[in-house]
């Protein structure tokens, strides 16, 4: 895990040839749940498909999937 000192940490870093949203959910290997939600707060009331409300219903159903998910890994942390 990488420490940061206050300032801009390298985590922050775009990789240099990211073009688009897709390109940095690769780079940092996001599952399903983390790619749609990061999809969603991107666009967050843009799209015509989907109003404010829509998008934020809808990170709220991929986090809790992805909280399902990790504690699944770690029952220790229920």
């Amino acid at each position: 895990m990488t420490k940061s000192d206050g300032t801009t940490a390298s985590y922050y870093e775009l990789p240099k040839d990211a073009k688009e949203l897709q390109d940095l959910i690769s780079h940092k290997n996001m599952n399903a749940q983390i790619g749609e939600i990061f999809r969603s707060c991107y666009r967050m009331g843009e799209a015509s498909h989907s109003d404010e409300l829509r998008d934020a219903r809808k990170i709220a159903f991929y986090a809790a999937a992805e909280i399902k998910r990790l504690l699944a890994l770690r029952p220790d942390k229920r």
